[in-house]
């Protein structure tokens, strides 16, 4: 068996931390690098949920997309709910290991594995890194659709093969406009309308879209805009990243066992469909 300092060297091949954001918190949280690994669950959100699911599970490292502390703390105490967490994992021997924006520009990274969960055809990164020759990473990728479809089947494309959450999916554009050229980012999204216009995509598919963002993307433009979870966007990482370490566990002879949390971590809970009014103009039919 591998020791967790020979993994993490692994991952942080897949995903150097020196790409990541200066503003973000990647890498190893907790865990000591001479013990060994077994078992390592792949999950988006470093929540208790997922913790306790890798104590049940015997997993012996967590590695997921967001940080547990982006921020910064004082205090790792049990009575808070990142303390738990911490908590959990130590008195457990369980590891955690953060990839976070160092994963959205790697290639392959959050947007391919987006892009792939959509049947997407990829022609290249959104916003591609200027240090990478090959051209390949970057943030976002803009991808093709094998045949046009309309922006309403579209985004039947999009709730049908993205995991389901209780947001759904929510479109902004003319739901028979034709779609062939798509822009993809997996989480927040919004920052980038400028690159998806200059990209000259008929649809952008992201998260996080607020309204004045939106409103004046659509007073630029016909770009349609496509908006799911947040947690969506990013899970199908987490399968394609669990698929990396398989390879490299099977290349080194280590026999490691990788598995995907399957537990819904986006905060919201329901929805309840809007019922249109009569006496307000524009509401959805």
């Amino acid at each position: 068996m591998p020791r967790l300092s020979e993994v993490i060297a692994a991952l942080d091949a897949l995903w150097p931390p020196s790409r990541a954001e200066q503003w973000d918190a990647v890498g190893t949280v907790c865990g000591d690098p001479d013990a060994e690994v077994t078992r390592v669950l792949f999950a988006v959100d470093p929540v208790q949920e997922i913790a306790d699911e890798a104590v049940d599970l015997g997993a012996d490292l967590i590695v997921t997309h967001h940080p547990l502390y982006l921020r910064g703390t004082t205090t790792v105490e049990a009575g808070t709910f990142k303390g738990r967490v911490v908590h959990t994992l130590i008195k457990n021997d369980i590891a955690l290991h953060v990839a976070h924006t160092n994963a959205d520009t790697a290639d392959p990274g959050v947007s391919d594995a987006l892009a792939g969960a959509l049947d997407l055809r990829i022609t290249g990164p959104l916003v591609p890194d200027p240090s990478d020759p090959a051209g390949r990473r970057g943030l976002g990728r803009i991808c093709e659709l094998d045949r046009p479809e309309t922006l309403r089947e579209f985004a039947a494309r999009c709730a049908a093969w993205l995991p389901p959450t209780a947001q759904g999916i929510r479109v902004a554009g003319d739901p028979d406009a034709m779609i062939q050229r798509v822009a993809v980012s997996g989480g927040s999204g919004d920052s980038l309308f400028a690159e998806v216009r200059a990209a000259g995509v008929d649809a952008f598919v992201t998260a996080d879209l607020r309204h004045h963002p939106v409103s004046e993307a659509r007073e630029q433009s016909p770009l349609a805009l496509v908006d799911a979870a947040h947690w969506a966007t990013e899970w199908p990482w987490c399968e394609q990243a669990a698929a990396q370490l398989d390879a490299i566990s099977e290349r080194h002879g280590w026999g490691l066992r990788t598995h995907v949390s399957r537990t819904v971590t986006d905060p919201w809970t329901a929805h309840a469909p809007s019922v249109p009014s009569p006496s307000i103009s524009g509401a959805p039919n």
